[in-house]
């Protein structure tokens, strides 16, 4: 027995039904593994000062791009300018040392010159040689005092400046701001965080017993809740060779080939890892629908005109359903059926209510 549901122009287009067909899918083979989405380390900054100050400016938003070296915010600081004053007092002392080593040095060569000849005393030449050593270790001394000083200065950005410029330390987008205007800032203290999710990937647990199929270069697939049940694929690049959290599982870790700017470090993913290559015949799972202990599905035949428009006969035939993963499961039609038939995918059931109507409803036997 032959069940059929028509439908009138009007009726088919306020359904929504959506036609489609056979996929090949690798429905077989696979490991179940659950997971979540990681950056790398390298992919993550919390940005912070070396010396206390106050915030000035703020440049930025949450969620906004930013590029290596872009200026976040500005801030002033006593510490800072404290540092200036003193690198300006020791380059003046260097400058006085440097022309007492000058001096120094004429009368070291003068004293050498007369205590060769035996004019004068050695002693003298001695002393002179003494005070030449210990000025030249006193300007050497304040050369890298200023020098340490520098770098300090240079890491606030412009030395000639009293404001400091905080920049961004890696490309990526502005995460939390943990500063207001007029903040204290204070060494070691969060003030931004960094995201690069351009190098985001997926670390998924794989139990002992399954851990001997997994290997580097396979095909991994998933799906995340929020994002519509929409398929992710990715790619083995690393497996751990410990277990984690004392569990008797280990983290895989996978390359993300698509959909990268959509995820978020920390997304829960449900994931198939190929280990096999069988592919077979599979339908959306919204595409079946069961009624009489049995499995059909609605393939459109060819319809017909009438004063109404175009008329849509759908015929629900029986299949057999196998392995069901992400989504898709293997079906198999009972009957033979022309491989370029249209398959109802998704609104299934709106047709098969069709059918429970009372006579004049829409649904038909044949």
């Amino acid at each position: 027995m032959v069940k059929e549901v028509h439908l009138n122009e009007a009726q088919y287009e306020a359904t929504g039904l959506v036609l489609g067909g056979f996929e090949k899918k690798n429905l077989s083979e696979v490991i179940n593994a659950n997971g979540y989405t990681k950056l790398p380390p390298q992919n993550q900054a919390k940005v912070s000062v070396q010396i206390p100050g106050m915030i000035l400016t703020i440049k930025v938003i949450e969620g906004q791009a930013v590029k290596v070296g872009q200026v976040l915010a500005t801030m002033q600081s006593m510490a800072y300018n404290n540092l200036r004053l003193e690198r300006e007092k020791l380059a003046e002392q260097l400058q006085h040392s440097e022309v007492n080593v000058k001096f120094l040095q004429l009368e070291f060569e003068r004293q050498k010159t007369l205590s060769e000849e035996n004019v004068n005393a050695k002693k003298v030449f001695q002393k002179v040689s003494s005070d030449l050593e210990m000025e030249q270790a006193k300007t050497k001394a304040l050369q890298n005092q200023i020098a340490i000083l520098s770098q300090n200065i240079e890491i606030g950005g412009n030395s000639s400046s009293p404001v400091i410029n905080i920049v961004a330390p890696i490309g990526g987008h502005v995460g939390e701001i943990y500063v207001t205007i007029g903040a204290s800032a204070e060494p070691g203290m969060t003030l931004f965080d960094i995201v690069d999710n351009s190098k985001m990937h997926v670390d998924l647990l794989v139990y002992e017993k399954d851990l001997f199929k997994v290997k580097e270069g396979q095909n991994v697939r998933f799906i995340l809740t929020n994002q519509g049940n929409q398929e992710t694929r990715g790619k083995i690049f690393s497996i751990g060779k410990s277990f984690e959290n004392e569990t008797k599982s280990v983290a895989v870790h996978a390359d993300i080939l698509n959909e990268k700017h959509r995820l978020i470090p920390g997304m829960y993913v449900n994931a198939l890892i190929d280990v096999g290559n069988n592919l077979v015949d599979a339908l959306a799972v919204e595409a079946i629908i069961k009624a009489e202990g049995r499995e059909f599905v609605f393939v459109l035949e060819e319809g017909g005109k009438t004063d109404d428009g175009t008329e849509y006969h759908f015929q629900r035939i029986e299949v057999k359903t196998g392995t069901s993963q992400l989504g898709f499961v293997q079906t198999t039609f009972l009957q033979p059926i022309e491989t370029t038939k249209k398959i109802v995918v998704k609104g299934a059931y709106y047709l098969q209510s069709h059918l429970t109507k009372s006579e004049g409803g829409g649904g038909h036997e044949h």
